[in-house]
């Protein structure tokens, strides 16, 4: 039995990072729903869906420093200043961040800005968009004789010149699977990237919007036209694009966005009393 009490004594005055999960409010964990209905404030990202929100007490301050493109509603020092002021007045802070704190969420540099100023904080982990997304759509990162590695990347500095950059060339001969987040607008250079490494024009491609949720949209192409596609089917972010040969198992399993399961002819018959009528009923409610 997994233990998820929250120590009475290490609540008040502090800071909790809480990933929300890829979209679906119901990938949400146990432990940050626990935290959530004890938050005095509770500091949102853009990506996380409201619903969550309605776990916080009535009381509760709820504020919303989300950013995207373009355009950020408050700078990640000033987040950071508010995350350690709200703590040193004695309150419990949700900081809920979309997908994994630590998973290009900037977590780190907000626990690092906590550490430094003395404040307790928490890392709650979320399901990460990175792994879900794919799954949602389908497609498994791994899968026995295609794909023995992946990693995840960020597609947001792709042509930038200073800083650190991904080192496409590397990658592109290293992984089997490439998921890569925040690269929709970069989409195209990071196709040619890809092909200039010696990826094969023809390699599979998928870009997943919205992710989880029942706006989730799946264009699929190859690295030859995925940008063309993208641009056609007017995607836009949130979206999570994934690159390899385990892409085509999506159309091998008869996958669909909508109700994002498999259409399997044949089915081993279920044992009878395996299922509940309450199981059963619980069942169709989940996939409604």
């Amino acid at each position: 039995m997994i233990d998820v009490r929250v120590d009475e004594g290490r609540t008040r005055g502090r800071v909790v990072l809480v990933g929300a999960g890829p979209g679906d409010p119901g990938l949400l964990t146990v432990r940050g729903r626990r935290h959530l209905r004890r938050a005095d404030v509770v500091v949102y990202d853009e990506l996380v869906d409201r619903r969550l929100l309605d776990l916080a007490p009535l009381d509760a301050r709820r504020i919303y420093v989300g950013k995207v493109s373009g355009h950020h509603v408050a700078e990640q020092d000033v987040i950071n200043r508010l995350l350690i002021d709200h703590a040193r007045l004695g309150r419990r802070v949700v900081r809920l961040k979309g997908g994994d704190p630590f998973v290009f969420g900037r977590g780190g540099e907000e626990v690092e800005a906590l550490a430094g100023a003395g404040v307790p904080v928490e890392v709650v982990p979320g399901v990460s968009s990175a792994v879900a997304v794919p799954a949602a759509a389908g497609i498994p990162l791994t899968h026995r004789g295609l794909a023995a590695s992946f990693a995840v990347v960020t597609g947001h500095e792709c042509g930038r010149t200073k800083g650190p950059r991904v080192d496409w060339a590397g990658l592109a001969g290293a992984v089997d699977t490439l998921v890569i987040l925040m690269g929709l607008a970069s989409l195209p250079r990071i196709a040619r990237e890809l092909l200039a490494a010696g990826r094969p024009p023809s390699t599979p491609v998928a870009v997943v919007h919205a992710g989880t949720t029942r706006g989730q949209v799946t264009v699929t192409g190859t690295l030859a036209d995925i940008g063309e596609r993208a641009a056609s089917a007017r995607l836009q972010a949130p979206a999570v694009i994934v690159v390899g040969d385990v892409v085509a198992l999506r159309d091998q399993l008869g996958w669909t966005d909508r109700g994002r399961r498999a259409r399997v002819s044949r089915r081993r018959p279920v044992p009878a009393g395996a299922l509940t009528t309450r199981d059963t009923a619980t069942a169709k409610e989940e996939i409604r």
